[in-house]
This record gives C-alpha cells, structure tokens and sequence, in this order.
C-alpha cells in the first residue's frame, strides 16, 4: 500500500499516524510532505497538524528537526509523579508499568507534568523500569502556592505541595509589600530547567498558615478547583427556567402517580436519582429515575463546556465545589420532592432470585413523594438479631418518633425494596464482587464550621438499598448499549498484576499459620515459583480473603493493603469488565449532576432511545471519547486528593488543642518506624514513632508484623489496646504525632 496514491490532499491525524507507522525511521517535516505528496497550498496546514500532534505526545520532534513516533524510538509519553525525597514516576498514557525516574534525571520537570521519558532498561536493584525525562510537553502548574521567605538578594516561595520539589525564586523587588511566613499564590514566569530554577511573581497573599480559613484555600488552589462559575456560564444558567414546562414533557412515560421518592445523606442537595418498586407474580419491577441533566446542558454550550473542564463535583465536610450552577445542581435538575422533574428511566424486572429477566430505557417525567435520608430509614427499619440473608431488617413496631405514622404510605415500598436488596447483594456476593470493610470518617462541623466532633461513618441497610440499585442500573445500561457494538463509556477496572498479588499473598503469611490464605487450596492456587505467580485469580477470591479476616484485629490493615494492590478504577472507551464488582459490563449512568461520564452515558442513551442515533454520531463519539476517559479519571483522581486532604486537615485541626491530652487506642498498623494508633473515642489515627518509645530497642519483626523490645521482650501487635497522649500536631504536614503511655487502665482523659 502506498500514501502516495491516496494522499493528495491534507491529511487527517489518524492516516498520518498510520503512515508513520509504516517507515522505518524518523523523517524530516520536508521529508514527510514530499512522501504524503502534501501540496504547497496545504502545508501551513500540514505544519500545524504536525505541531498539534507533537504537543499531544503522539509524535516527538528529535535532533536534526526530524519526527517519530515515541514507541518507534523506544519513548514513553506519561505524567510524571514525584516524591518529596527527589525521585519520580512517569505513568505512561498507553497504560503498564510506571517508569523510575532518578532525581538527576528529571530535566526541570514537575510533579504532574507530561513529559517524554526514553525507557533505559531496568534497576539492577529491585528490577523496576528507569528512565530519563527528554522533554517536557505540558506543563502541569501555571501558579504554585506556598510559604513566603525572604533571602539575600531575591525571596523564595516553599510549596505547599511536597511533590513540588522546586522552590520558587522572587526578585526582591517584585515582593516588598510581603510579610515573611505569609502563604501565598504564585505566578510561574519562567520555568525551571536542568540546571536554573523556576522564577515567580507574587500573584495573591492567602494569609497566616495556621489560619484554617488559608489552609482550605491551599488546598483548593492547590488542586486547581474553581470556586466561581465564569460569568457567561452563570448566565446561560440563569436562563433556564426552574420549572418544568408542558412542552418538556411532551413524548416522555409519566410516572407521577407512581410511588416515588429519594434516599441520600442528611446534608445533600443535589437528588440525582429516585427509585420505585413493585412486587409482581414473578418477581420485582425497579425503576431507577436519574435526573435528566442532558437536556438542560446540551453538547458544547457553555455549561457543557464547563463540566467537562470541572469533570466532577468535590466534597468537602462543609462545602461542595459543584460541576453545575447551583440553578442546576440544587435547582431543576435536582429531584426535589412535589415538584415535577425531568428523568431517564432505567426499569429492570427481577426474579425472585434477583436475576434481571428484562430491562428497558426511557425518558421520563415524575414526582417524588419524598426527600429521605438513610438515617431516617434506618430509623425506620429495627434490626434484631437474625440470619443474614433471611427476614432480617423488620420494620419498627413502636415507629421511632412517629416515623411508622409519617411515612406509612410507602411501607410496603420500603419493605420490597429491602427484600430485593439483600437478593441482589446475596447474588454479588456469589459471583465474587469485593466489598471493602473500610469506614470513612464522617467529620460533624457546627454552625460557625468548626470541627465538633469526627465519628466512623455508618453503612445502613438504606446505603446498601441505593448502592445495589445503582449498581444494577449502571450494570442494565452498558449490557443494553454493548450489545449495540456502538462507541460507549465504560468503567472499567483491570485485574491486580500478578507481582502485586504476589506480594499480598506474602503479607497474609506474615501472620502466621491461618487460613486466610492457603498455599495451594480451591480458593487461591498459586503456580509454582517461575510461573508468573498466581494460577488463577478471580475476585471471589480475593473476596473470600476479606471474608476470613472479618472481625479480626488485622482485618481493617488486609483490607487497606489488598486496596493498595489493586488497581484503580477508570473510565475508558474500551470494555475490559470490572474486576473489582466481578461485572463484564459497567458504566457510570446514576450522577450527571455531579459526574461528566454519566452526562455522556445519558447522551448516547437518549440518541439510541429515540432512534436518532446516527453514523455522524458514531464516529464523533469514536473519535472524542477517548478524551474524554482519559481527562475524566484525571480530574476524579484530582478530586479524591483533594477531599483526602481536606480531610486529613480537618482531623489535625481537632485535634490540635488536645495536645497533651490522653486517649485510649487500637493499634491499626505496625512498621519499622512506629505505631499507627486509631483512638477508641474518636476516629483519628496519629502515629507513635519509634525514636520516642524510650523504654527499649524496639525491633520490627516483618513476619510477625509486630514491634518486640530487645531487652523487655514487649511486644506490639496490629489490634493491641494502648493508651498514648497527643505529642504534637503538624497542621502543615496533616500529621498526628503520639506518645505510647502504657497499658490501657480506662477511659481518655486529661494528663
């Protein structure tokens, strides 16, 4: 096949690539357009198509003005991830192993930058993949926040982010007016270099860093989130009626007589979904309604533009960053209770085994009945002492405060949909799906948004009602679009490797002689040394582990270590299943208020719905969805550092009056340099460093994942009762430093 008789005109990216692809060396741009036989008229163009593609990574300009492709030249395009002591990682974009990047190697990059990296084989060390940073193709930070120090002859910026391993150089004269240990936002002017470091202009003074007003600013500025909506997304917003007109419902099911209401947490604002029930002869029929944001934020106006951009909400515990104007989020895309709201339908009938045996789509209209929250339900529903999956959530007979009186019109409701629940959860279990025991932190802010209180979260009979649902909604959508072989959004999440499986499976057996994890039984066979470690890996497996640690005192640090392992779910064009929920199709379809995917998902569901599903539409989803993966598990990842944070802050701050103050603990977690200690009375984990247990030399013994005196022989163990005092609290770092105080003899108190 020759370009020559095909190319006489500009060509697109893709036949471009493919022609690369085909010779054997790098060519010059002069080279390239005499071979693709580009004409004169057309190779500005031609210039500016090649520039485009280098600036993505796709092709990489080398010495001698000539271009190739990165894997060609043995090249790796991926963001770089680095680490406080210097060193880095690059995450190639194709996916496979991360690349070790040696601190003089880094060329100037920074954290989160897309960089070139030229793979040089592997470490004698520890056989990971190295490499060298060539070049720099985006950078990652425009400003840079942090603490102000003046120096001789110019000032410094230190970053708040310790992945930024660069400091910033201030000319004197451009920061006069700034007072020393002030935080503040940076503007970069010149970026770092091999040898030179960054140079900055002082764009904004946060404040004092122990102000938590500042520390919530750094963080947000850090992670790049917009507080404010542009001033022409605010208007098209505006624009939109907050009520539901005859004209939007015209052509969609009513289901306003259906009983139908909202179940989310006490502070939500924004109902993205309701749910309705019927019991029928052959089983249940469940109608998951989600709001129907796409047809209020069209594909590429304003407010579409934005989400994109934003890609999620961010949660914080005393406020929300939105993907949407709050007219939308809060307003009339949000399912509130006795008014008229436009939605999607997913309906699914199930059999009494909680085998779905017909699913259809469709858009709707409705009106929910009620706005309740999961403590109402659970307050609704008693739960004595029963077989698990049996009759076991009753409903209250005395109605706790009323609640059987005030919500016995949907009773009944309530009662189906707890009965589907634990069919459809007692289902997922068989088939292997992974349910991680892992409370979060639920943090309680009083009225003047101070830290009052910061308790485990509770994980009711309700959460599990709508997560099941959700589930099976999400699962019904991407086996109907699949089955169209159309361009889809998936959520995907690939299996472990095997290397990370491997060193899980060495971890369990550092406990001893238990069955959690037998060398050679049904539940996990492993090959003989050399063979590539696991024989068969499925996630009932792994499920099966989590079940054997359930109420043992390592069971939350197997659950933390084997989440370490695996990999982190994503969204992508491509269908590789979800190893994680044990399921060949997923997708994200139930948050278009607050997730970009699932706006897309309704999309492409809508088009197919209607029948208006075209070939135009399919190859624009076939080229844009790509993107559209790759930006959105971006901005996700971006998100849940930034909550992670936020939340680490605010557990530093409550705790930073209580320096001194002592507490009864679990240990949580042992390692070479200390203690990680969970306080009983509140869910707060500090460490207790080695250096300052005082009484012994404390040894680490790995395989018995315990500390024991050299001279005492007191031994330390993950689920040991201690009693340590608050020594310190580092609200820049987020850290909890402890002091072991002995034996438990009581109850926290006051030193």
């Amino acid at each position: 096949m020759h370009f020559k008789t095909i190319l006489m005109t500009i060509p697109t990216k893709q036949s471009l690539l493919q022609f690369m692809q085909q010779v054997n060396r790098p060519l010059s741009l002069k080279e390239l357009m005499r071979q693709m036989l580009i004409p004169k008229e057309e190779r500005e163009v031609f210039k500016r198509l090649i520039k485009d593609l280098v600036q993505e990574g796709e092709v990489i300009k080398i010495r001698g003005e000539r271009y190739g492709l990165p894997l060609k030249m043995n090249l790796v395009v991926g963001e770089l991830s680095c680490h406080p002591n210097g060193f880095g990682f690059v995450a190639p974009e194709e996916g496979g192993e991360d690349i070790f990047i040696n601190p003089r190697n880094m060329k100037g990059a920074m954290h989160k930058d897309k960089v070139v990296v030229r793979s040089e084989g592997r470490s004698k060390g520890n056989g990971k993949r190295e490499g060298r940073i060539l070049r720099i193709l985006e950078r990652a930070h425009k400003t840079i926040v942090g603490r102000f120090e003046k120096g001789k002859g110019f000032d410094v910026v230190i970053p708040s982010e310790k992945r930024i391993l660069q400091e910033i150089i201030i000319p004197a004269k451009d920061a006069k007016n700034v007072e020393e240990g002030k935080i503040v936002e940076a503007e970069i002017i010149r970026w770092p270099g091999e040898r030179t470091a960054p140079l900055g202009r002082i764009v904004a003074v946060l404040g004092e860093p122990d102000d938590p007003d500042v520390e919530i600013e750094v963080i947000v500025k850090k992670y790049e989130l917009s507080h404010r909506f542009p001033h022409n997304v605010i208007l098209e917003a505006k624009e939109i009626s907050q009520e539901v007109a005859e004209h939007d419902i015209l052509g969609r099911v009513d289901l306003r007589e259906r009983t139908t209401f909202t179940i989310d947490g006490e502070t939500a604002k924004d109902f993205d979904d309701a749910v309705s029930i019927e019991k029928l002869d052959h089983g249940y029929r469940l109608r998951v309604s989600i709001a129907d944001v796409a047809h209020y934020v069209r594909d590429g106006n304003n407010l579409d533009k934005e989400a994109h951009k934003r890609g999620t909400s961010v949660y914080f515990p005393d406020r929300c960053i939105p993907m949407l104007p709050e007219a939308l989020s809060n307003g009339i895309c949000s399912l509130n209770p006795h008014v008229d709201r436009l939605t999607v339908t997913a309906e699914m009938d199930f059999d009494h085994q909680g085998n779905v045996t017909h699913s259809k789509f469709y858009e709707s209209v409705i009106k929910s009945c009620e706005r309740l929250t999961y403590t109402k339900v659970r307050d609704i529903f008693a739960n004595p002492l029963s077989p698990p999956f049996g009759d076991r959530f009753q409903i209250c007979p005395q109605g706790q405060g009323g609640l059987m009186e005030r919500y016995s019109h949907i009773m009944e409701d309530l009662k189906t949909m707890q009965e589907l629940c634990l069919k459809l959860r007692q289902k997922r279990g068989e088939m292997g799906s992974i349910d991680f025991d892992l409370p979060e932190p639920q943090i309680i802010i009083d009225i003047e948004g101070r830290v009052e209180d910061i308790v485990k979260s509770e994980r009711n009979i309700a959460h599990q009602m709508i997560e099941e649902f959700m589930l099976a909604a999400n699962q019904a959508v991407a086996t109907y679009v699949t089955k169209k072989r159309l361009p889809f959004l998936y959520r995907v999440h690939e299996e472990p490797d095997a290397e990370s499986m491997h060193e899980f499976k060495e971890f369990i057996r550092n406990f001893g002689c238990n069955p959690l994890f037998p060398p050679f039984g049904d539940r996990f066979q492993i090959c003989p040394q050399g063979q590539g470690g696991l024989k068969k890996l499925s996630p009932k497996v792994l499920q099966n582990v989590l079940s054997e640690a359930e109420g043992k005192p390592e069971e939350k640090l197997i659950n933390h270590i084997l989440l370490r392992s695996m990999k982190q779910a994503r969204y992508s064009e491509k269908n590789i299943g979800h190893f994680g929920l044990a399921f060949e199709y997923y997708t994200h379809f139930t948050s278009p208020i607050r997730r970009y995917p699932d706006l897309i998902v309704h999309r492409i569901l809508k088009k197919i719905i209607k029948g208006r599903y075209s070939e135009k539409d399919k190859e624009a989803w076939g080229k844009s969805l790509p993107e559209i993966a790759a930006h959105t598990s971006n901005r996700e990842r971006n998100a849940m550092e930034a909550e992670r944070e936020i939340v680490d802050l605010k557990k530093a701050q409550f705790m930073k009056d209580k320096v001194g103050e002592v507490y009864n603990g679990i240990i949580s977690g042992v390692t070479s340099f200390g203690l990680f200690v969970e306080l009983e009375e509140y869910f707060v984990e500090g460490l207790a460093h080695v250096g300052n247990m005082k009484d012994d030399y404390y040894i680490f013994m790995e395989k018995e994942h315990s500390l024991i005196g050299e001279r005492t022989k007191k031994r330390y163990r993950i689920g040991d009762r201690v009693r340590v005092m608050v020594a310190n609290v580092d609200l820049e770092r987020r850290q909890i430093d402890m002091a072991l105080e002995g034996e438990k003899k009581g109850k926290g108190k006051k030193k």
